[in-house]
């Protein structure tokens, strides 16, 4: 049987280092696409299927968070790992917040880089939560969520989630009135629990404290240095 070959997207204006990576990434046998700029990445995702981002963010025409927030509207399972020389932490927690998916700074090793893509190409193909709970539909209160589908719905409307969104809203619905520390949720989400994750985490929790305050009966408690507490009151 064949070994699947994964496409790659690169997107970085320094040409010496688009042809180091790209030629690394060919030695391992990764089919690379390159971009040299923002706009001709967008049109190369337009027109392309890709496994995999390697997405600087200073970039020309169109900056890097601005190409992700762009495939992000498109398409939310891509993972996307940022190259920048940037170190500013409001800058990481964008990064993370816009959907990326890890961030690394530049100088890099390419044994770091190659090891990332590794782990991150594994995990996009596991897909977690529709492994774990495959064509389950969840009723949480007055909102059915469906994870296969990523979708969150109530009174008929219905909201596409994110794959890290519904991850979260899948983790919470299995421990329904119980603690969650915050690093057992970084480490079953993200997999890892570092600073910057912790941050990205609270950008998440809010967003679903948005999409559950239709139904008054659930809450995302913020426990003070522990963690959360996703709170669903039956209806008397």
């Amino acid at each position: 049987m064949s070994e699947t070959i994964f496409k790659i997207l690169l997107v970085e204006d320094d040409e010496a280092l688009r042809f180091i990576v790209k030629d690394n990434l060919e030695q391992k046998n990764y089919n690379v696409e390159v971009a040299e700029d923002g706009k001709v990445a967008l049109e190369l995702f337009e027109h392309n299927y890709f496994d995999l981002i390697i997405l600087d963010v200073m970039l020309p025409k169109i900056d890097g968070f601005q190409v992700a927030e762009t495939i992000r509207k498109i398409n939310e399972q891509v993972p996307i790992i940022f190259l920048t020389a940037r170190s500013m932490t409001e800058d990481k927690i964008t990064g993370l917040t816009i959907g990326g998916d890890d961030y690394i700074p530049k100088p890099f090793s390419m044994e770091e880089l190659l090891l990332k893509i590794k782990i991150f190409l594994k995990r996009s193909q596991s897909q977690p939560v529709t492994k774990e709970i495959s064509n389950k539909t969840l009723d949480i209160g007055k909102f059915r969520f469906q994870p296969e589908e990523l979708t969150l719905a109530i009174d008929g409307d219905s909201r596409n989630l994110t794959l890290k969104e519904a991850e979260l809203i899948n983790i919470f619905s299995e421990n329904i009135n119980k603690v969650l520390s915050r690093n057992e949720i970084l480490e079953k989400v993200w997999g890892s629990n570092d600073y910057f994750l912790g941050r990205s985490l609270d950008v998440f929790i809010t967003r679903l404290r948005k999409y559950f305050k239709q139904d008054p009966n659930i809450k995302i408690v913020n426990l003070h240095g522990i963690g959360f507490r996703f709170s669903v009151k039956k209806d008397n």
